[in-house]
């Protein structure tokens, strides 16, 4: 069993950055992929971003390449996501999953763990 708690979500002006996290609970942690998903209201939950149990792989949607970063920090049992140049575009829950034996970590139905999720809010 895995549990997962988001934090770090705010409001922040367009362009400007913040940082994520997603902090696991459990030994097996480390063998855990964990992907980053967002959901704006009234619209399904789409994936963002993901990174492999040790670190070594990471995927980004298109929208996120070169703005957003997804690092992980094992003996921490964190998951980070830098999400800088935001746009109006980006406001949603945001929210981290965890999963393993997955044939891809673009779905949302192949994680098995879920946190409570994060608000991210984009002012002008």
């Amino acid at each position: 069993q895995v549990q997962l708690v988001e934090s770090g979500g705010g409001m922040v002006q367009a362009g400007g950055s913040l940082r994520l996290s997603c902090v696991g609970s459990g030994r097996t942690f480390r063998n855990y992929a964990v992907g980053w998903f967002r959901q704006a209201p009234g619209q399904e939950r789409v994936f963002v971003a993901a990174i492999s149990g040790s670190g070594a792989a990471t995927y980004y949607a298109e929208s996120v390449k070169g703005r957003f970063t997804i690092s992980r920090d094992n003996a921490k049992a964190t998951v980070y996501l830098q999400m800088n140049s935001l746009k109006f575009e980006d406001a949603a829950d945001y929210y981290c999953a965890g999963g393993n034996r997955m044939s891809t970590v673009l779905d949302v139905a192949q994680y098995d763990y879920w946190g409570q999720g994060t608000q991210v809010t984009v002012s002008s």
